[in-house]
């Protein structure tokens, strides 16, 4: 457990309440968060003279995209496999966004999750050294290694619910003898350890219907929903039976927005994506009255 967890915004932090991101996502008519899942590989060939070409990408793409987005999302595996080069991006598109969009929620997806010294320190490494406000989180090693993120007063734990890909069958939708499923267990549970104020869970956009059975026990919570786009998730079926009378949801496109374009209109073409986005959420928006 860290010794005083801050309880304070600081410099440059871009924490976010939930009722300030309600409020945001009323406003841009959006629920939109980007993901920063920047790979050198799939980059345009122009940002490579640049100095430094996963800083300025990101730059490039958070500039274009933030009128239509509520929040980011740098995914750290893409950073961690340039090592030191690549964290240092990292921190940088980081800081980039909370000096210059103060508004948008960053969410480092960074999946972590130990036994509880171990959570202790990734937790003071995120929100401390980093001075992040909201961080994924696998919980499947249970209370002891969620609770140390959760001590900190004013920042997002993001908890791996329901994911979208094929191994989720392996284990989440496994059933004990009352036919609860993991993955009801793991939100039923979780909410001792946090409330709808600091807790939100990552449910894949394709799991369709599986909504409505989310909704049946967290009712209240935001939804992060990777999976519209690129994995063929429906935004009009997560909308339909996951959001509730605040939204509820975040749902966040990544590889259809950044990799719009591999030219040098690449972040053009980026907003042009956001954009429709964030038009068919405001539609959503309009449909329930909200």
């Amino acid at each position: 457990m860290p010794s005083s967890p801050p309880s304070r915004r600081g410099w440059g932090q871009a924490i976010m309440t939930r009722q300030e991101l309600i409020q945001q996502i009323r406003e841009k008519r959006s629920f939109l968060c980007v993901g920063l899942d920047t790979d050198p590989k799939k980059m345009p060939k122009c940002v490579f003279d640049l100095y430094d070409p996963i800083f300025e990408f990101n730059k490039a793409i958070i500039d274009a995209t933030a009128p239509y987005c509520v929040a980011y999302k740098p995914n750290l595996a893409f950073y961690e496999a340039y090592g030191i080069k690549g964290m240092k991006a990292f921190i940088k598109t980081c800081n980039y966004i909370k000096r210059h969009h103060k508004n948008h929620l960053i969410i480092a997806d960074a999946k972590r999750g130990d036994i509880g010294n171990t959570s202790a320190m990734y937790a003071r490494t995120f929100f401390e050294e980093y001075d992040l406000p909201a961080l994924t989180v696998a919980p499947y090693m249970g209370e002891d290694s969620v609770k140390p993120f959760l001590e900190y007063e004013g920042h997002w734990v993001v908890l791996l619910a329901l994911t979208s890909n094929k191994g989720a069958l392996d284990f989440q939708l496994t059933e004990d003898k009352q036919g609860e499923r993991l993955f009801e267990k793991v939100i039923r549970q979780s909410q001792q350890w946090g409330t709808e104020e600091n807790l939100m869970y990552v449910v894949g956009a394709t799991q369709g219907r599986m909504f409505e059975d989310i909704r049946r026990v967290a009712p209240r919570h935001f939804l992060l929903v990777p999976g519209v786009g690129a994995q063929g998730g429906s935004l009009e079926e997560v909308c339909k039976y996951g959001m509730n009378d605040d939204c509820g949801l975040l749902v966040n496109s990544s590889r259809g927005i950044i990799y719009a374009s591999a030219d040098d209109h690449f972040a053009e073409e980026a907003a042009n994506k956001a954009r429709e986005l964030q038009q068919q959420m405001a539609a959503e928006l309009d449909r329930r009255g909200l």
